[in-house]
């Protein structure tokens, strides 16, 4: 689900955005190669550090085995946002135009992530009795049923957080395409909201979570994360848009007129 998400993002999300702004294909695909693998190193080694840091350093063959624990996607935006930073730093050019292109790709491709996450049963709330609650009978003959954490019963119906992530997601998708359509000239904009965005989501969303435990004044790790997002990587996104040069935020006419078309 990984690898059609990132198809599918890259073509309908992230392309489409930059490719009428004087960016080749082929400079294109070789940013989100570079992209994906930070992203993808960024969320293994927040899972880590959310999970269990001292086993990890005690044990760092553990550390990318991914198929012992999962991805933390806080992790990937992060690592993310700097190698976009970098990225437009190399290539000469804007940073919030390559964040408002990534913002599209995530909202996108985060929804068929979570299908992978449905599948395996690997993100789930609590016990449920409501229609579309998930119940899992796979026997995997390790004591639970496609189920990647312990504790959750075979047969048992449970409310499947993660298409809550993927519904949360997808409206914050509708969120940035009207905000494009409404203020195309505003490079940035999908940036900010996006991650703003993102952070409010998941200190919602995580309630309905029963695979993470608590850990800070009733809040989850995510959660707690979230609220540093807030407070902290916001404001200074919003501070670095102030300060940029007026050129790297506002679009050309003819940039505009081929967005919009």
């Amino acid at each position: 689900m990984y690898a059609v998400a990132f198809l599918v993002a890259f073509q309908f999300g992230a392309w489409p955005h930059i490719r009428d702004r004087g960016i080749s294909r082929q400079q294109a695909e070789g940013m989100l190669g570079w992209t994906v693998i930070a992203g993808l190193v960024g969320a293994r080694l927040y899972y880590d550090v959310q999970n269990n840091p001292v086993h990890y350093l005690t044990h760092p063959q553990d550390i990318f085995a991914f198929w012992q624990g999962g991805m933390a996607f806080s992790g990937a935006m992060g690592a993310g946002l700097l190698t976009l930073g970098l990225l437009a730093r190399r290539y000469h050019l804007s940073f919030w135009l390559l964040g408002d292109a990534a913002a599209l790709f995530a909202c996108i491709g985060q929804p068929i992530g979570r299908i992978g996450n449905v599948i395996n049963g690997d993100i789930l709330g609590q016990r449920s009795p409501l229609p579309w609650a998930t119940a899992y009978t796979y026997p995997t003959g390790m004591g639970h049923c496609a189920v990647l954490q312990s504790g959750f019963v075979c047969g048992v119906g449970y409310q499947p957080a993660a298409a809550s992530e993927a519904l949360g997601t997808l409206v914050l998708l509708a969120v940035l395409i009207m905000l494009r359509r409404r203020f195309p000239t505003m490079g940035g904009l999908l940036t900010i909201v996006y991650v703003t965005g993102y952070a409010l989501s998941q200190l919602l969303i995580f309630f309905l979570r029963a695979s993470e435990p608590v850990v800070l004044f009733g809040l989850k790790q995510a959660q707690v994360t979230g609220l540093v997002v807030l407070l902290v990587i916001v404001p200074c996104l919003i501070v670095a848009w102030k300060r940029s040069p007026l050129s790297s935020k506002v679009l050309a006419p003819s940039q505009v007129e081929a967005l919009t078309s």
